[in-house]
């Protein structure tokens, strides 16, 4: 079925098209009755605003930038679907470059082809050091977004180092104090982040990482970083905290090879509570991370600040939180 237009709203509420846009423009001087008419038709005929010749009108740019690294990786393409829905619904198209974070020029090629584009803004992604310093270097001239550095409302602590600390802390509390902790790549700034609030937060309440290991975020790297884990130590740690699900995944793996039960003998947390997490043989423990609402934040924070409205659209970022399942119970005596 056709699409209505505001003429035949305008016919529909018995007055001119003219009076109409006006009414969809949110001009005040309309009366009482006419405004009742006007909203009646619009509701009996769907209608739904054309936001292109909106657009167009107020001779704005709707299209917005993203740069997005790793899309493969469960984090960053649960960060693009949130960012996708938010950007429609606030009625801008998001057009997605990919990039390698990891190799500086990849970065500069994206930044370079985006910026050919007409866009009214960028989302930058980055998931490493040597990303974010090609991103950093480039001079823009219109608005920019990151999402990495996100921090926790009126605090300096950064989404990933609350991850790693509220770990430890569940850990803590259930007894255990000689922990193993299993790394993602070290050239990714959130797994360095999540490392180092999980080690602040154990060593705040006397405890230690006895013997650490690094992984690539894979389910194979987490079971070889495992078995490296356990070859290293002889067994010395009560619990491991891993930086990704995934990986998690690999090291319960590991500890059932090697006679080891969960949580009874040895406790797992993962990090990121993928939707796997919970179907985990036993279900893994994990930190809650919500990547879509983080992608929502960043772009919701961009399109306010193109249309020079409050900062974020009033929204708030979710403090990550410990979903406990069967892979962690009280350390052993």
């Amino acid at each position: 079925m056709k699409s209505a237009t505001i003429y035949d709203v305008a016919k529909r509420a018995g007055v001119s098209h003219q009076t109409v846009s006006r009414y969809l423009s949110g001009f005040e001087g309309i009366r009482p009755v006419t405004r009742d008419k006007i909203t009646v038709a619009l509701a009996e005929l769907e209608y739904k605003p054309n936001s292109a010749a909106r657009f167009l009108r107020l001779q704005q740019i709707n299209r917005i930038g993203f740069l997005a690294d790793r899309m493969d990786q469960s984090g960053p393409s649960r960060t693009l679907f949130g960012a996708t829905q938010a950007a429609r619904e606030l009625d801008y198209v998001l057009d997605i470059v990919s990039i390698d974070g990891g190799d500086e020029q990849s970065v500069t090629e994206a930044v370079d082809l985006i910026t050919q584009s007409q866009v009214a803004g960028i989302v930058l992604s980055a998931q490493t050091q040597a990303g974010r310093a090609a991103i950093e270097r480039r001079p823009l001239s219109i608005p920019v977004a990151r999402d990495f550095g996100l921090v926790i409302e009126s605090t300096n602590e950064s989404m990933n180092r609350a991850a790693g600390r509220i770990a430890a802390e569940h850990l803590v509390a259930l007894g255990h104090r000689r922990v193993a902790y299993l790394a993602g790549p070290s050239q990714w700034t959130a797994s360095v982040e999540r490392r180092s609030g999980f080690e602040e937060a154990l060593t705040a309440a006397a405890g230690t990482i006895v013997v650490s290991e690094e992984g690539d975020w894979s389910a194979r790297s987490g079971f070889d970083a495992c078995e490296r884990l356990l070859a290293a130590s002889s067994g010395s740690f009560t619990a491991v905290a891993v930086g990704n699900d995934a990986m998690a995944h690999g090291a319960l793996a590991s500890l059932a090879r090697a006679g080891l039960r969960v949580p009874e003998d040895v406790s797992v947390v993962g990090t990121d509570d993928v939707p796997e997490a919970e179907f985990m043989v036993p279900s893994l423990s994990s930190v809650s991370m919500d990547f879509a609402f983080e992608g929502r934040f960043v772009v919701t924070t961009l399109i306010a600040e193109i249309e020079h409205r409050p900062a974020h659209g009033g929204l708030t970022l979710p403090l990550p939180r410990v979903v406990a399942r069967a892979s962690t119970g009280p350390a052993p005596v």
